[in-house]
């Protein structure tokens, strides 16, 4: 069976684990400090703060933000719940927009969709495909849109307008326009999820890139205390001989990351552009070659002159199929031994989402997305054999449900 994303783990990582795990130090520590120095130097940034969830820490940049009750914040129907969930979390109202025909958020819905009531703007690098940052900051940064803005709080006079929040779970090692991603929105927050590109099991890391005059050092040490109950001091910093005493400045959360998670992280960032992307585009590039020339499929865009992705979902389309013919494409799939997935049923199907009156008919192009995606195995271990045997399985298995060519 070819499994669709099992993580990679190796001697090195796990020799990394076992060594903080008999450093004495599991939580909070070193090895946690010393990921955050080396992904703000990766991104081209100054300041990264890792978390247990790239989840957390967009609920944590939307509180840090002061979003809450009766505030709306835009986010792409074509996406995980985790993107609208935070901000339903803050007593938000998550505002849905429409997806394009390359899985990214719609431009022009994010437009219409603002009001004064608009707080924020989460768009999604599905995929690892990063979206369309320079036009949406053309948006926020419109005069009209800066007058109608009702900031709530300090920060948000500061910003003066909605903030861009990337929800850049699957993009670390994507490029836009020369940057990286981290180093583009005003904010992003990366997952390193276990099937995510690097993975620490779980966590994920927050990129601050606020213009001036924020002072992302200054940003950084208060959310260090946010996210570790608002206590003033870390458990590191006790250690220090006398240095027991602390204060607790708020009511924060508890979304620290591990040492021990940060062990495996170190290992995976240090051969992350030298190991692990190169064979992810490989497998990104044997799929292309091998759908692109046959109409019954829709190979997905994963790099243009301005950016390129982190290959993280091969986003496979039938490019003439109804749903259900997907699935039993898929299932035809599963019966060949090749696992499969979708990347993602639509929110508005979803029921938490529908029990809040939101309808999938809304969204016609997040729907034909859907309705014909299969997400193929991509992961570093995954063998160029593996990859002609996924092939030829999604060949087989077309011919069977669709047709042959």
């Amino acid at each position: 069976m070819i499994p669709f994303s099992p993580p990679h783990i190796d001697d090195k990582i796990v020799e990394e684990v076992v060594a903080a795990l008999r450093s004495g130090w599991i939580t909070t520590g070193p090895r946690t400090k010393s990921l955050e120095q080396k992904l703000a130097d990766y991104c081209g940034i100054s300041r990264v703060l890792c978390v247990n969830s790239a989840s957390a820490g967009l609920e944590l940049m939307l509180r840090w933000f002061g979003v809450g009750e009766g505030d709306e914040v835009i986010v792409p129907a074509y996406t995980y719940t985790a993107t609208a969930e935070v901000v339903a979390h803050c007593g938000a109202t998550p505002v849905m927009v429409d997806a394009r025909p390359d899985f990214l958020i719609d431009i022009e819905q994010v437009q219409a969709a603002i009001t004064p009531r608009t707080k924020a703007v989460i768009p999604v690098d599905l995929g690892g495909y990063p979206a369309d940052y320079d036009e949406l900051f053309a948006i926020v940064e419109q005069p009209s849109v800066r007058a109608q803005f009702r900031p709530n709080g300090e920060v948000q006079h500061q910003l003066g307008r909605p903030l861009i929040l990337a929800d850049a779970a699957h993009s670390i090692g994507a490029w836009y326009k020369g940057k990286r991603a981290g180093a583009v929105a005003d904010i992003s927050v990366f997952s390193f999820h276990a099937v995510k590109n690097l993975t620490t099991a779980e966590g994920g890391a927050i990129c601050l890139n606020l213009p001036a005059p924020f002072d992302a050092e200054e940003i950084y040490k208060l959310l260090c205390t946010y996210s570790l109950h608002g206590q003033s001091k870390d458990a590191l910093a006790k250690t220090q001989i006398g240095n027991w005493r602390y204060d607790v400045i708020d009511t924060g959360y508890k979304c620290n990351m591990t040492d021990v998670a940060a062990a495996m992280g170190l290992v995976e960032l240090e051969r992350y552009d030298r190991e692990i992307l190169p064979r992810r585009r490989a497998i990104f590039e044997q799929y292309a070659a091998a759908f692109a020339g046959d109409s019954r499929f829709q190979v997905p865009e994963y790099a243009t002159a301005d950016k390129t992705t982190s290959y993280h979902l091969f986003l496979l389309r039938l490019a003439h199929a109804t749903e259900a013919q997907r699935d039993a494409v898929m299932q035809a799939i599963f019966e060949q031994e090749v696992a499969v997935n979708v990347h993602y049923i639509p929110l508005p199907m979803l029921t938490a989402y529908k029990q809040r009156g939101y309808e999938m008919s809304h969204y016609p192009v997040a729907y034909d997305n859907y309705s014909r995606e299969i997400t193929l195995p991509v992961y570093y271990d995954l063998t160029d054999e593996q990859v002609a045997q996924v092939i030829a399985a999604v060949k087989k298995a077309t011919d069977k449900v669709v047709g042959a060519k």
